[in-house]
């Protein structure tokens, strides 16, 4: 895989965590374990490891579930959208560290593809409730299962 497609995959990944910041980090946490990713010798190495798979999945169930709540704030404020950067940086690392490309380059990239899936993500949600008039929870499961989809095709990839 070129330097170009290792980093569009960092960045797509990041596009994910905007979407659903720790759906990402489960995803690349269950491809190392199941060595998909080899992030072996790696700083990222512990995303390999059973702990991070149960903790990051737990997380991520969490936060499919919480989403659908009325007081769960918009992933475009500071507390959600900064999950989001430093989440979007962690999964772009080991996707680019995966494709044997910089630590430091596809954690950017990562940051930048979470903040844009966090932007973007926000419209097409709001614009698809408004526009096919159906309660928000129908796209926000939409949202959900792309997430999660996108997620495993971009780690599969490997």
């Amino acid at each position: 895989m070129n330097p170009f497609q290792v980093l569009l995959l960092a960045f797509l990944i990041g596009v994910v965590t905007g979407l659903r910041s720790l759906t990402a980090p489960a995803v690349v946490a269950w491809a190392a374990h199941r060595n998909w990713l080899n992030l072996h010798n790696t700083l990222l190495s512990f995303m390999g490891s059973t702990v991070a798979v149960v903790i990051f999945t737990l997380l991520a169930v969490a936060e499919l579930v919480a989403d659908k709540l009325p007081a769960t704030p918009s992933r475009t404020r500071p507390p959600g959208l900064v999950a989001r950067i430093v989440l979007g940086a962690l999964s772009g690392a080991g996707i680019a560290v995966a494709g044997a490309q910089s630590i430091v380059l596809g954690a950017a990239v990562g940051m930048v593809g979470g903040i844009a899936g966090a932007f973007a993500g926000y419209e097409v949600r709001t614009r698809l409730v408004k526009a096919l008039k159906v309660p928000d929870l129908f796209i926000a499961l939409l949202e959900d299962a792309t997430a999660i989809a996108g997620g495993l095709f971009l780690v599969s990839r490997f």
